[in-house]
């Protein structure tokens, strides 16, 4: 039988070319002759197997690492009871935080392929149903349903009407203003549909996650309330081309023509039919709507397509010329126009003498006839002429008129002439055609069926805008230039025996606009009345109003059915109205409401600089928001000023409903009272919760150490600070002064001068303060604790790196670092600690290069998060980010990489994505090699307390008996690496208070531990085994280390996660090892550690 036994193996190394060697081989001298222990140059990668005598040919071999030829043959502490394998083989630094949070690979796959449909509330009873993945592109999903949105009974009914009114420079105007209003909001709705994921509910949607409940409560309702107005506006529409175009005869209450008040009240029956019809469709499923959709706007653009052909057509007479009979220039009513002359022949004189005349019995003639009737003849006029007759000229400018008048100032006969039915000016045209542009929202409350919505939203919605706003401001000119004044003043076709105006256009026939306007605005109806319960329905199921949560609950279908009662009973009231005329301002102040709050919310994010503003789309501005604000109020006051301010003050309710129930008033003497009331409100707001992962920012204690001259002894900390925060949020500065608060308050209140002094010359805009204290660990622990006030105290800590920790002989210069980093963690807060800051640039320098980002755990996002906020300032704009993950073994690198991609896509940072695989390498003996020499040194200093002489002189015996024990060590002509033990150049501005501070003095445990020149001390410490659990965490560190070295060498920041520190005191000074380990050779670093919150998100 085989005795047990020890076997090495070398594999090759990047430096050396090392053959390996077979099973058996006995490694006995190092024939590089090179001292390992004191540069810290080993071998090659060296693998060990422990022999045992079960296989057939007498050996079973089991291979562990990193042992050299000074250790026994058991290495490791408790070897047999360790496994070595696992999921975090390679990443053991962070095992208890890879125990704690997801792995990236599983973390970045579930981020990857989230869901963006609003997940249904609690108490629901409906299935929820399986969604399909989105499949919709820009143009069915957006393009096409914004077309038919903003296409509607406007275009067809009023604007020849508004065109004959305004004149063709003021109605290319009011196109204009309109049109402006929602390119200009579209804009800042791209922003923000495009600042994440917007699952559903459209614009309250969007304004509810950007302003808040209380702004976007508002606004969903009054969004909610123009939608459902407008469902009234499309079946008015509706039922005026069927009574007045295309069945008349139906009328229940006599000529609609004729009779005002009886068309109205047809309207209102109809209406009230058409509506109850609309509804049950809409109840039975939304299937038929959709459906239904597609043949409305087939018809949208059939008609349109029609009226350009016509316009080129009509004045040849292809299709039948137009003309109305008119007496002078004023058109007569077709009932009053046969015969269009006031002789049947040269002496009998025709019935329109009845009309203009009294007829005298005794005479047999007529008399008293009316001036105008006598002065003019009876004509026929060319009412469509073609755009080559230059009507334009007289349909140039405005003809405004009030109720009653054939023209300006002339009062007509309105029983035989075509007269005007309401006062028209620029600002009620305005009003009547603004809602003929609203529908732009169409694609983005269709965001969650979306294949790519931060694409489509931007580009379908504003190529719509484009496409009808060009559209409308063309159909302006074509109907100035070919249609005469008269007939277009002519609103309900009177002349023409109650044709609609613009069918009399078209090519072929006047059917093809009459019947596809008729359809598509039962198309636009039955999609408002589709959409209004279900936005009623989303700001239902938030409970942000909460009388209207009887709402929120569906069919079993998942019908809104509560919802769509109210939609239809609010609806009933815009139809009892029964004026398409005097409901189209209502719907008017609605949308221009809700367009102005999102116009209000882009330009408040952006001049906010939330760090979650990081929209995809970036054709936008402040400015543009501000503007399109701007015109939406001015619009509204231009329009009604009374409706407007109905509208506000209605909006006003609702908010303060939904924000200030009750709120405790308080009342000072002037502004100072004002002042301390405004902020004492907003402290107690902050202390209501937590903010939103998206307002989610870093609120900065940076913990600064103090020199003997009061200033900070690493300034470069607080210019990082003023850089991380440009100026935004909260940022408090401080520092510990040790000793006795009452012999030290003159140095308190000059370093808290001092300072400032450097605040203020790197622009923080923060706090500072000055706490003098006997510990310095006790007084670390308050400020962390209690810095700040109320709802008004940091989220992040800012701490140095304790350079010179290895020279000093007080522990405390690293045991209150590792504290700090305890406390920070059981406070919840995030941490960030700054390594090499000397060499982070100034306030003054410009950068450029690469931030390279080391994702090792999940954080919360965080590591993601500062890289961005860092380039939002000048010094770091230049700057590009790189996003480094590893991948182990059993992770898909290929897939990883394109889940990240994914990933940083839906969080809108632009980014180059690497992952880095870490193969599975055998622990190195350098691993070895440097665990042991740690464990070492720490026993050494428990024991004993040193001065630096002392301690280097005995570190050096250490190294020359490896060197005289070089027999029994690896041989190999592998890789040579320097490391740094206690004689690693450290931070030079550490010495002199590090000299003073090491001074130790010798006490009764020399005796024990053996003095310095004691054999029996030293030959104790060649006994020490290293523990597994170190190696392991010693070999994550060096193997990250190459690879943060080998890629990011060149980076102008590597930002990292930082491993959790022991939980217990024993291996503190072990953890300060391995982090000086794993950024080795790294100029600057910041390393971080999450508060175990989420402060990243892929949604608006």
């Amino acid at each position: 039988m085989a005795s047990s036994g020890l076997r090495f193996t070398v594999s090759k190394s990047n430096n050396g070319d090392a053959a390996p060697q077979g099973p058996g081989t006995d490694i006995t001298s190092n024939s590089s002759g090179r001292d390992y222990g004191a540069t810290g140059n080993v071998p090659a990668n060296v693998d060990i197997e422990l022999i045992s005598p079960t296989d057939s040919e007498g050996y079973a071999s089991k291979t562990y690492t990193d042992v050299t030829s000074h250790c026994d043959q058991q290495p490791f502490a408790m070897l047999d009871d360790v496994n070595f394998g696992g999921p975090d083989k390679h990443l053991y630094l962070y095992h208890e935080d890879i125990q704690e949070r997801p792995k990236i690979a599983t973390l970045l796959n579930s981020l990857a392929n989230y869901n963006p449909v609003i997940p249904t509330v609690e108490g629901d009873t409906q299935k929820a149903e399986v969604v399909q993945s989105a499949r919709m592109g820009t143009l069915m999903g957006v393009y096409l349903p914004c077309i038919q949105n903003i296409f509607g009974v406007i275009l067809f009914l009023r604007l020849t009407w508004l065109v004959g009114a305004a004149g063709v420079v003021e109605g290319f105007f009011v196109v204009f203003l309109c049109c402006a209003v929602t390119l200009l909001t579209a804009f800042s709705m791209s922003a923000i549909a495009t600042n994440g994921v917007v699952p559903g509910g459209g614009s309250y949607f969007m304004i509810s996650r950007e302003l808040g409940p209380e702004f976007g409560g508002a606004v969903g309702i009054l969004f909610y309330l123009g939608t459902t107005f407008a469902s009234a506006m499309y079946i008015l529409g509706a039922v005026e081309i069927l009574l007045t175009y295309m069945a008349p005869q139906i009328s229940l209450f006599g000529d609609v023509t004729n009779d005002p008040a009886g068309m109205f009240n047809n309207f209102r029956v109809y209406g009230t039919l058409m509506l109850i019809v609309l509804v049950s469709i809409v109840f039975v499923g939304v299937r038929f709507v959709n459906k239904f959709a597609t043949v409305s706007l087939f018809c949208v653009i059939l008609s349109i397509l029609s009226i350009y052909v016509g316009v080129f057509v009509k004045p040849f007479g292809i299709t039948g010329r137009v003309e109305p009979c008119a007496l002078g220039d004023r058109l007569l009513k077709s009932d009053y126009a046969d015969p269009c002359s006031k002789y049947l022949n040269k002496t009998l004189k025709s019935a329109q003498w009845n009309e203009y005349c009294t007829y005298n019995t005794t005479t047999e003639d007529y008399q008293d006839c009316d001036p105008y009737f006598a002065d003019n003849e009876f004509h026929r006029v060319q009412g469509i002429p073609g755009l080559a007759s230059g009507v334009i000229r007289d349909n140039w400018d405005n003809s405004y008129t009030v109720e009653g008048e054939v023209a300006r100032g002339v009062k007509g006969n309105s029983k035989t002439m075509v007269v005007s039915t309401m006062a028209s000016s620029f600002t009620v045209l305005i009003g009547i055609f603004f809602p003929s542009v609203t529908g732009i929202m169409a694609g983005s409350n269709r965001s969650g069926d979306l294949a790519d919505a931060s694409r489509s939203i931007p580009i379908g919605t504003i190529m719509a805008i484009v496409t009808t706003s060009i559209v409308y401001f063309s159909c302006v000119l074509l109907f100035g230039s070919a249609i005469d004044r008269r007939l277009l003043l002519d609103k309900y076709g009177d002349s023409l025996d109650g044709s609609l105006i613009v069918a009399q256009l078209c090519w072929p026939h006047p059917l093809v606009i009459v019947i596809g306007s008729f359809l598509s605005t039962l198309g636009a109806g039955l999609q408002s009345l589709t959409g209004a319960p279900r936005l009623l329905q989303a700001i239902a199921r938030d409970n942000i109003i909460p009388f209207l949560s009887i709402f929120g609950p569906s069919t079993k279908r998942g019908e809104p059915a509560r919802a769509l009662l109210l939609t239809a009973f609010i609806s009933e009231l815009g139809i009892l109205i029964a004026s398409l005329d005097y409901i189209a301002p209502i719907i008017t102040m609605f949308f221009l409401m809700c367009y102005g709050f999102v116009n209000l919310a882009c330009a408040l994010q952006t001049l906010l600089r939330t760090p979650n503003w990081r929209p995809r789309f970036r054709f936008y501005h402040w400015t543009l928001s501000f503007l399109g604000l701007s015109l939406c109020i001015s619009v509204m006051f231009i329009t009604s000023w009374y409706y407007a301010l109905t509208a506000i003050a209605l909006a006003v309710c609702i908010y303060k409903y939904i924000e200030y129930r009750g709120a405790e008033k308080e009342w000072g003497d002037g502004i100072r009272g004002l002042a301390l009331s405004a902020a004492r409100y907003s402290l107690l707001r902050l202390e209501e919760g937590p903010p939103h992962t998206k307002n989610w920012r870093p609120q900065l204690l940076v913990l600064v150490k103090l020199g003997g001259d009061l200033l900070p002894k690493h300034g470069k900390m607080i210019t990082f600070a003023s850089q991380l925060k440009a100026g935004k949020g909260l940022t408090l500065i401080a520092s510990v002064l040790e000793g006795e608060y009452r012999n030290m308050i003159g140095e308190a209140h000059a370093a808290k001068q001092a300072l400032i002094r450097v605040t203020k010359e790197e622009k923080v805009k923060g706090f500072v303060d000055v706490i003098v204290a006997r510990d310095v660990h006790d007084a670390v622990t308050f400020l962390v604790q209690g810095a700040g006030l109320g709802g008004m105290r940091h989220n992040t800590v800012i701490l140095g790196w304790p350079y010179g920790w290895r020279q000093s002989a007080d522990e405390r210069l690293w045991k209150v670092f590792i504290d700090t980093i305890r406390t920070v963690a059981y406070n919840k807060d995030a941490l960030l600690v700054l390594k090499g800051v000397d060499g982070f640039p100034s306030g003054s320098e410009r950068v450029s290069g690469n931030i390279d980002v080391w994702w090792i755990v999940h954080d919360g996002g965080l590591l993601m998060l500062l890289p961005f906020l860092l380039r939002q300032h000048r010094v770091w704009k230049s700057c590009r980010m790189r996003i480094f993950t590893v991948a182990q073994l059993e992770d898909n690198s290929i897939q990883m990489k394109k889940d990240l991609k994914l990933f940083l896509y839906h969080l809108r940072i632009d980014a180059e994505v690497e992952v880095v695989e870490m193969v599975d390498s055998d622990i190195t003996a350098y691993t070895y090699e440097r665990t042991l020499m740690m464990e070492q040194r720490n026993e050494m200093l428990k024991d004993m307390r040193l001065t630096r002489t002392e301690n280097r002189r005995l570190v050096q015996n250490i190294v020359d008996h490896h060197h005289e024990g070089a027999a029994a060590a690896v041989t190999t002509a592998g890789r040579v690496r320097a490391t740094r033990l206690d004689t690693v150049h450290e931070d030079e501005s550490m010495s002199d208070d590090d000299d003073e501070s090491g001074e130790a003095t010798s006490d009764g445990k020399d005796t024990a531990a053996g003095a310095p020149g004691d054999g029996s001390g030293f030959s104790n410490l060649l006994k020490i085994k290293p523990d597994v659990m170190n190696v392991r965490r010693m070999h994550t560190a060096v193997k990250l280390n190459e690879a943060i070295v080998n890629k990011s060498h060149d980076a102008q920041l590597v930002i990292l996660n930082l491993p959790g520190p022991p939980k217990h005191s024993a291996g503190e000074e072990n953890y300060m090892e391995f982090l000086e380990v794993l950024t080795e050779g790294i100029e600057k670093v910041l390393m971080v550690r999450g508060s175990g919150r989420e402060v990243i998100t892929i949604y608006s």
